[in-house]
């Protein structure tokens, strides 16, 4: 018979679960925007290399259900940033579902072409090349560049060469969830000691006891508490950019506000460990 229950941990070995978990959160914060860095510089780039009036990145989010523009740069690109439609809505819908780029010579006269959204957006293209981004288990978004100044259409090395610019955006998305999904890579830890310690245990570890011991070192880590640290690791994040000569001043009033805080923790140990005077008369 099977035991469902979590396999034995003490409390430091939960406790030590719950620091890895704790450390890779922090991490997470520190690194908040740095997927959003790179996917701007890629559209930036393609932008710059094709000379078009705008580039832009759409993200499938499951949880709307929706593909939602990230990010977009050029003259004419702001305007679609926030901008969200069905997954099978529009040319980048079509190019999402289908997982085929396409370029189009005439936008406007492709019964795709979304209009409405378009003109949302205040710009309404003349030629698009829309390639996917794919990573290992599927299609994740869309990068669309519109309107070459140079050309009135798009050509088969374009889409090659926006192919190129799409995978190199794949891989930084891909990067950031990996890092971001700390129950996920506990978990298969967790799993990979189990496996190979089997063979020495009697009560062999479950799915369900896996889960458990994951949530216990996982739980409360996305809730805000009163300290205010995530607030000041994400300001450490914003900071991460700052020339140089700033960065090392900031180093350096962090470190001195660390002393003072490691002073008064040990000041409150004194105080709290010391006799009461009353006591003695």
């Amino acid at each position: 018979m099977t035991d469902d229950r979590p396999p034995t941990l003490g409390p430091e070995a939960v406790g030590l679960l719950q620091r890895i978990a704790l450390r890779g959160d922090v991490a997470r914060r520190l690194e908040i925007g740095s997927a959003r860095a790179v996917l701007r510089s890629v559209v930036e780039a393609t932008v710059a290399l094709f000379e078009a009036e705008a580039a832009s990145i759409a993200l499938y989010d499951a949880a709307t259900d929706r593909l939602v523009f990230e990010v977009a740069a050029g003259q004419q690109g702001q305007g679609v940033i926030g901008v969200a439609i069905r997954p099978d809505q529009g040319i980048a819908g079509y190019v999402y579902t289908s997982g085929q780029a396409l370029a189009l010579s005439d936008v406007a006269s492709d019964p795709r072409f979304g209009r409405t959204v378009a003109e949302k957006t205040a710009y309404v293209p003349r030629s698009i090349v829309a390639v996917p981004l794919v990573d290992d288990h599927g299609t994740i978004g869309v990068l669309e560049v519109l309107d070459k100044r140079s050309q009135a259409a798009f050509s088969l090395r374009d889409i090659e060469l926006a192919g190129v610019f799409a995978r190199q955006a794949a891989v930084a998305i891909r990067a950031s969830r990996v890092e971001r999904d700390l129950a996920g890579l506990l978990r298969s830890t967790l799993a990979e000691l189990a496996s190979t310690s089997a063979a020495d245990r009697a009560d062999p570890v479950t799915e369900a006891a896996l889960d458990e011991l994951v949530l216990a070192a996982t739980d409360g880590l996305g809730r805000d508490d009163d300290s205010r640290l995530w607030t000041l690791a994400e300001q450490v994040a914003r900071i991460r950019g700052i020339d140089p000569d700033r960065l090392e001043l900031v180093t350096d009033l962090l470190a001195a506000l660390a002393r003072q805080a490691e002073r008064d923790v040990r000041s409150r140990r004194r105080g709290r460990s010391s006799p009461d005077p009353r006591h003695d008369r």
